[in-house]
């Protein structure tokens, strides 16, 4: 595991102090570690969200892969 050294500003810094004092993680590494994964799950909802939307409005490939991939490269 890596570590990494990240200037925070005082808000922020009191932020995860908070959330440490409040039981939310046991250190503030902790605390970081919960956002970063909360923003990845974010992301993916975005992702999963934007794809709905593109099935809806009928941005949909259907068929072999390859098949599809050939047309694009041509």
């Amino acid at each position: 595991m890596s570590t990494l050294s990240v200037p925070l500003t005082p808000q922020l810094e009191e932020m995860i102090n908070r959330l440490v004092k409040s039981g939310y993680a046991n250190n503030k590494a902790t605390v970081v570690r919960k956002a970063l994964q909360m923003l990845d799950d974010e992301q993916a909802i975005a992702e999963v969200l934007q794809a709905q939307q593109e099935v809806k409005e009928g941005k949909v490939f259907y068929g072999d892969l390859e098949e599809i991939a050939k047309k694009f490269r041509s």
